[in-house]
């Protein structure tokens, strides 16, 4: 699966139903149980590009007749991460659709501060190169990796 750029028009809808087409074949694969609420919660965080809190997402649900205490929409989200469909973006605490889960990958994101979107790197292999090195180099043992530049779009940049 490939989700259209954050920063580019297209139909928005075709990432939402291929997100949740990629989550459901996963997690049929590995034997995880892809629940009502963690699929709505997956939904949700793909509603757009921009990353979403689990404090927005619980409001979202309440808007929406549910009532889930925020552990209940934690343990989801700590499901998605697990099974790689989301990635969590430290500087904003939020959540975001994984581009391509199922991939073993860094998350490298483009952050505009302005609208709010947020795009995954898709092909970050020269970075992630720099990054192997860099940690070669100083003898050190990478066990994760996200990387967050922060900047304006081409859409707010010509505002």
């Amino acid at each position: 699966m490939t989700s259209a750029p954050a920063f580019h028009p297209h139909d928005h809808s075709h990432c939402v139903h291929d997100a949740l087409s990629a989550a459901e074949r996963l997690c049929e694969k590995s034997g995880a149980r892809l629940t009502p609420l963690r699929r709505r919660v997956l939904e949700l965080v793909w509603d757009s590009h921009q990353p979403l809190g689990a404090y927005e997402i619980l409001d979202r649900l309440t808007a929406e007749g549910h009532k889930p205490a925020p552990p209940t929409v934690y343990r989801a989200l700590e499901f998605l991460l697990e099974q790689k469909l989301v990635h969590r973006i430290a500087s904003r605490n939020a959540f975001i659709g994984c581009s391509h889960p199922g991939a073993a990958h860094a998350g490298y994101f483009l952050l505009c501060e302005a609208c709010g979107n947020a795009e995954e790197i898709l092909d970050p292999r020269a970075l992630g190169k720099a990054v192997d090195a860099a940690a070669r180099d100083a003898d050190f043992e990478v066990l994760s990796q996200t990387l967050e530049l922060t900047g304006r779009c081409r859409r707010c940049r010509k505002d």
